[in-house]
Order: C-alpha cells, then structure tokens, then sequence
C-alpha cells in the first residue's frame, strides 16, 4: 500500500467523489457535498491506496490546543474488505510521522471521534486513553473531553462523563473502521453501549503517542 498526504485545498471533485464512494451504499454515507465541507474544515488530507484502489483516507490537523501538541482526526474512513488493518496501520503511520516532524521531542495527544468499537484499535500503543474500560476520568480528562467537542463544533453536545458526543442532525465526521478479523478489544465493546452511532452520536477519544514511541517510528502497533 501507499500513502500520500496534502493540503485539503489540493483535493479535487474527482478525488472527493472517489471518497464518497468508499460508502456510498453503507453507513455512515459521507457523500461528496459533506466531504467537500470536511475540505475546509480541515488542514490536510490523507489517502492510502492499494495500487491505483483507494483503501483509507482521513481529514486531519496539526495544531497545538492549549499549547499541546495535538493530532486531530476530523474524519477518516478505511474500506471494509480483509485488508483494512492493514490500511488504518499505514494512514496512522503516516499520520504519527508528520506529528513528529511537526513535534519533535514532544508527547503528542492523538483526539477522534469514533463511530465503532474497533476504531479503538487506532489507540494501539498510545498512553493514557480515556476511556477506558476500569478507569473514572479525571476533571482534566473530561476537559480534554470538552476541548476536543469543541474543536469537532460543539461542546455543549459532550457527556463529559460518558464522552458520548451526540449529533441534531445530518453527516457526522468520525473515524470508521471495521476490523478484518472479528476480535473486538477488550472493554471497546462496553465503552461503546451507550452510542447510538446510526443516529450521529460518536464517542470522544484520546491518548497520548510518547516522544520516543514517535521517534522510534513504532507506531501505531
């Protein structure tokens, strides 16, 4: 697989209708007019491809929230076929490369929205993810929780507590991916009991990729 990453203003009407493609006949159904607002929304633009098919893509920034290095995946949505794991492992890989020459010798907190269980699986390796299955989130867990809703267009719209963010109407952003193998994390499937992904509601996530996990270009695991 390959992988190439741009500024979202590159992106052309042909690549987003390829995009759109990816799920045009299953949820969550990002169509072209959608994708197009993610455009400027947001920095730039990831796509994996296997040979000329494209396998993944993802809608990112690179930015500091507070003075904190942050990755921030706006959007992302990887192909449901055998070789997904293998396509989410290389989007991130990239991903985690441009925060360490954005970031050098710095933590960097990695913050999504996810619409399945095994978007857990793009937290692989990181510290510190909240939530977690057994952990009560801190007062500062649950402002990162906050911070991040804010970012994704509403605060207000966050369980600080569940970090269950819900959504009025229309397209909802997020990461979706569907692992190969059926072998869900464990604890991702509780987490997820209260998220009614069909109706816009997303669970809040993040975590910590390490400077020397980062400089040793380990991750994602």
């Amino acid at each position: 697989m390959t992988v190439t990453t741009k500024d979202t203003t590159a992106l052309n009407d042909a690549e987003l209708a390829e995009m759109a493609d990816l799920c045009v006949d299953r949820e969550p159904g990002f169509d072209i007019g959608f994708l197009s607002k993610q455009r400027e929304d947001w920095v730039l633009i990831t796509q994996v491809r296997e040979g000329n098919k494209l396998r993944a893509y993802s809608f990112c920034t690179l930015e500091r929230i507070g003075g904190t290095p942050s990755l921030l995946v706006g959007l992302a949505l990887v192909d449901r076929n055998a070789k997904s794991d293998q396509a989410l492992k290389t989007l991130l890989h990239d991903q985690f490369r441009r925060a360490l020459l954005a970031f050098p010798d710095e933590d960097v907190l990695l913050g999504t929205r996810l619409t399945t269980p095994d978007g857990f699986r793009a937290f692989l390796g990181l510290e510190d993810v909240v939530p977690r299955e057994g952990y009560k989130p801190t007062g500062e867990d649950r402002a990162w929780g906050r911070r991040l809703a804010k970012r994704f267009g509403d605060e207000k719209a966050i369980d600080d507590k569940t970090f269950v963010m819900s959504s009025l109407s229309g397209p909802v952003g997020g990461l979706d991916f569907v692992a190969s193998k059926a072998l869900p994390l464990e604890g991702a499937v509780n987490l997820f009991k209260p998220v009614k992904a069909a109706k816009g509601e997303r669970l809040v996530v993040f975590g910590w990729a390490m400077a020397e996990s980062l400089a040793s270009g380990k991750l994602p695991k």
